[in-house]
């Protein structure tokens, strides 16, 4: 693997799972592997289980980590080839990511979307302006349209959990105050359509994800009718695609409540967290045995640690 910047950079899913699965059980077994290389984290948004998860994966094939917040501790970034520094921007990327790559020998970017602009957001400015101009492998920690990582540890806990071969596995928007991005579940609809499941993405009209990340998955608009035999139910937030950024409305009916998961094949309720209780899912679910969102998180690591061990085998 020489890059991961979706999740069409695994080159073999079951493969990748099963190696994800083998490290839990010895996650020192490759600790030589990453001995005097170095992974640089940037983050230029927020994170709890992305950062910490990542550089424990880091840490268990014994490679040093540097993390650095480009929100308050660096140079403010420019990424427009042929600008006139004359404004905010201090640093371009050019050169910052030609220094950043002589420190590091991975560095993996957390950058989220503008959800104003679609056009700059969906050529992944900040994310392929590092891949551009670094000269060492690049790590996607959620981007402007994805989060292969968290896409990753949600194929490796459907098939630890899953109790026959081919699962009934449903997207299901949920509502939130806030506009938030698309990655999540763009992601998590690229590689459900690599596994063995039977997946159905459900939202109200006019939510509706990019149609060519969707493809020719089943959308239904009632959630009921999609969460009926489901064995897993991924519970996401996302703004409108189409009008986009945009919240069209937080319709309650939309949360997961226990009512709804009782029309599951005792379905398991997974979320990437961080989740608001009782606006997306209530206590009740999210405190009941149906939930795994905790085993969930935990193989963030487990994920972030098998896409370093390949890039790291590459290298």
């Amino acid at each position: 693997m020489k890059h991961y910047l979706t999740t069409d950079d695994i080159e073999n899913l079951p493969k990748t799972i099963a190696d994800a699965i083998a490290l839990k059980q010895a996650p020192y077994k490759f600790e030589q592997l990453g001995k005097h290389k170095t992974l640089g984290m940037l983050f230029f948004n927020s994170s709890l289980r992305t950062r910490l998860s990542t550089q424990k994966a880091a840490m268990q094939l014994g490679m040093q980590v540097m993390v650095m917040n480009f929100s308050g501790e660096a140079w403010s970034l420019e990424f427009e080839d042929g600008s006139v520094m004359n404004g905010s921007t201090s640093e371009h990327i050019r050169e910052a990511a030609a220094v950043i790559s002589q420190y590091c020998d991975i560095i993996a970017v957390r950058a989220f979307p503008t959800l104003t602009d679609k056009q700059k957001d969906e050529n992944e400015y900040v994310l392929k302006s590092f891949q551009k101009y670094a000269s060492v492998p690049i790590i996607n920690m959620e981007s402007a349209t994805g989060h292969p990582l968290q896409a990753l540890t949600d194929a490796i806990t459907i098939t630890e959990q899953r109790t026959r071969e081919k699962p009934k596995v449903v997207l299901s928007w949920a509502p939130h105050p806030k506009a938030l991005p698309h990655a999540v579940a763009n992601s998590f609809t690229s590689i459900m359509q690599k596994m063995d499941a039977d997946f159905v993405i459900t939202h109200p009209e006019g939510y509706e994800l990019n149609p060519e990340v969707t493809g020719d998955t089943p959308i239904i608009y009632n959630q009921d009718e999609a969460l009926k035999d489901a064995d897993f139910v991924y519970v996401k937030s996302w703004s409108s695609y189409r009008d986009y950024g945009k919240v069209l409305h937080t319709d309650p009916n939309w949360r997961i409540t226990a009512d709804k998961m009782a029309l599951t094949n005792n379905g398991k309720f997974m979320h990437c967290l961080p989740v608001r209780r009782n606006i997306i899912v209530d206590d009740a679910v999210l405190d009941s045995p149906q939930s795994i969102v905790i085993p969930q998180a935990n193989n963030r690591t487990f994920a972030a640690q098998v896409v370093l061990k390949q890039i790291l085998e590459s290298i």
